[in-house]
């Protein structure tokens, strides 16, 4: 082991902070000149740690759901009788959904339903909720990529339930995805039956707003909002949220996804030539009509 004096442990403590100012100042000064260089690095940073936030993000886990196997065994039986009452009301279900894919088949073939293609997708666990560059955004581990990992920028995150984001960054083992509650989010979405347009805009709060709805069809409460394919970003029909009023009085959009317990998402890459959805026109009453029933009265 290497003895170092007094003075010059002295000397290398006051040069370290100098040191690190100078090269944070260099970094920002390539990544003004080359403004690639910061989401390379990023990247590049986000894969190395990637790995160690796997290890760390284990026994975090194992500490907020209790005590391990120890602690569930005296939950055995519940569990074991809740999930014969789940499976027993599964296998009606599972009936019914038969029957009605029957019923979905027979309806696609007489009308000789065309198919959208399937997108293509990679399932990834959370590792870390970073923050950083965006206020709302998490890490997630992917597989390794085959090819350009670039291709995967503009994927859109889901996890179980709806919309949970979309790719910004992506590297080789990593991805970074933009929450749709961030202040950058602008998706522009489809309300209710009718699909008449609007845009959910995050406000880093746990609930979107609804922009540039129509003045004469406010969204009613309750409504579903679905993604729409207005500017390509996203394809229609994605499932985002409903429809709610806060106590302003303004619309906002409550997320299906849990965006708090994020813990695995799929990233789904659609083409580009997705049809779009048609919105339903609402139906006016004809005015000859209503002219000949106000003379009868």
């Amino acid at each position: 082991m290497i003895r170092l004096s007094i003075p010059f442990r002295q000397a290398l403590s006051r040069l370290t902070l100098p040191v690190m100012l100078m090269f944070s100042l260099g970094c920002v000064l390539i990544g003004r000149a080359d403004q690639h260089f910061s989401n390379r690095l990023r990247a590049v940073l986000d894969d190395i740690l990637a790995p160690a936030y796997m290890l760390v993000a284990g026994p975090i886990r194992a500490a907020e759901h209790g005590t391990g196997a120890i602690g569930h065994l005296f939950e055995l039986s519940e569990e074991n009788a809740q999930l014969r009452a789940q499976n027993a009301e599964l296998l009606q279900w599972q009936e019914v959904a038969m029957a009605l894919q029957a019923q979905n088949d027979a309806l696609k073939a007489s009308l000789h339903f065309v198919p959208s293609p399937a997108p293509q997708f990679s399932t990834g666990e959370v590792v870390a909720d970073l923050g950083g560059v965006y206020a709302r955004s998490v890490l997630v581990l992917v597989p390794p990529a085959h090819g350009d990992p670039q291709n995967l920028v503009g994927a859109v995150a889901m996890d179980g339930r709806g919309v949970a984001g979309r790719v910004v960054d992506a590297g080789g083992r990593s991805a970074r995805v933009l929450l749709i509650t961030d202040l950058n989010s602008r998706i522009p979405v489809a309300i209710g039956a009718s699909g008449a347009p609007a845009l959910m805009a995050g406000n880093n709060g746990p609930d979107p707003s609804l922009l540039y709805w129509a003045p004469d069809q406010p969204p009613a409460e309750g409504a579903m909002v679905l993604t729409s394919a207005e500017g390509g970003a996203f394809p229609p029909g994605l499932p985002v949220g409903v429809v709610h009023y806060n106590a302003q009085n303004e619309p906002v959009v409550l997320p299906l996804a849990s965006l708090g317990a994020l813990r695995v998402l799929r990233l789904f890459s659609y083409p580009d030539n997705l049809p779009a959805l048609t919105p339903i026109p609402h139906a006016k009453p004809d005015a000859s009509r209503a002219s000949k029933h106000h003379r009868k009265r």
